[in-house]
């Protein structure tokens, strides 16, 4: 596996972080810059942890994991994701909308796992190409670490913009990845 190769996994593996960090950079309406850079690094830490896991676990425990992963990716987001539709739907007038901009330690780690359970499998990648595994890891990372911040720029950016019930629409975002993850789970 090529150089290039290896840049294109971590976007593709990146993707899902995107997709959630945009719908949370739109349900916050404002740049909470320590909770963003707390979130990309979580996810960046998480997207390249989860390739060392599946290479060192090897074929058996990995096979196992690709069996479960999309039922734990649907449960954590759709949990998330239900509990922003269901805030949306039952919030106070008076009441501050500072929940769907939930950046707490346990949501994060929650997203954290559930965006990044997919590249646990792609460890199996680098079995017998060891001398490349620590240079994608740290591509995976940097990569997710990137597209998760940037795309919480643009969320905020087109939450201040756009006038739409952004709690609403981040729920049903991670909402719709946790089912994606779980078809495409379902299908391989």
């Amino acid at each position: 596996m090529g150089t290039l190769e290896i840049i294109f996994l971590g976007i593709g593996l990146a993707m899902d972080c995107f997709a959630v960090s945009l719908s949370k950079g739109i349900a916050a309406g404002r740049m909470y810059w320590s909770k963003v850079l707390l979130m990309a690094l979580l996810f960046g830490l998480f997207q390249a942890g989860m390739p060392l896991i599946g290479y060192y676990a090897g074929v058996h425990f990995a096979a196992f994991i690709s069996r479960i992963a999309g039922w734990i990716a649907l449960a954590l987001l759709g949990y998330i994701g239900g509990k922003m539709i269901w805030e949306h739907f039952h919030e106070d007038e008076d009441q501050d909308s500072q929940s769907s901009a939930d950046y707490g330690i346990i949501t994060l780690l929650m997203l954290s796992v559930a965006t990044s359970i997919d590249a646990l499998a792609t460890g199996l990648l680098f079995i017998g190409q060891q001398d490349i595994l620590w240079f994608a890891v740290l591509v995976i990372g940097i990569c997710s670490f990137i597209f998760s911040f940037s795309a919480s720029m643009i969320g905020v950016y087109a939450g201040k913009k756009f006038n739409f019930p952004a709690e609403l629409l981040g729920g049903v975002i991670l909402v719709c990845i946790g089912l994606k993850i779980w078809i495409e789970s379902m299908l391989s």
